[in-house]
């Protein structure tokens, strides 16, 4: 009976699982549509004509952005405040763009000329803001 119960209880969790995995997902996909919309660089086609650059920053910005959203998803005790927390940490994916350009002029333009230097700056910037986002992050 003891092995019913647990199973029925792991079960019971399922719905929740899919809430929220769904939930995540979505504001990923959010996140990345503004991201792609409000960055001066057309990151979808710079990256299918090969831009090694532009896929760098892009996939670090999307790393950086679904480290603190895991921590939301841990730490929500609803999809509003999930959803609260989450446009917390994409607003700051964003100021950490807009810091990047003041110490890398032309940022945006260097990644167009495939300056995987650039690429590898932005990425890693918006991976450490993304842990320093979800370390910051307390209930």
């Amino acid at each position: 009976m003891g092995g019913q119960g647990f199973l029925h209880a792991s079960l019971a969790g399922i719905p929740w699982f899919l809430l929220y995995a769904v939930a995540g997902g979505a504001l990923l996909v959010i996140f990345g549509a503004l991201y792609i919309r409000l960055t001066p660089h057309h990151e979808l086609e710079e990256i299918r004509e090969g831009n090694v650059a532009a896929a760098i920053g892009f996939g670090g910005n999307l790393i950086g952005f679904a480290i603190p959203l895991s921590r939301c998803i841990q730490q929500a005790a609803s999809i509003p405040d999930l959803v609260i927390w989450a446009m917390l940490a994409l607003a700051v994916q964003f100021i950490i763009f807009l810091v990047l350009r003041l110490f890398i002029p032309d940022l945006s333009g260097r990644i167009e000329r495939r300056d995987i230097a650039a690429g590898i700056a932005l990425g890693a910037a918006a991976v450490a803001g993304g842990l320093i986002n979800a370390a910051s992050m307390t209930l």
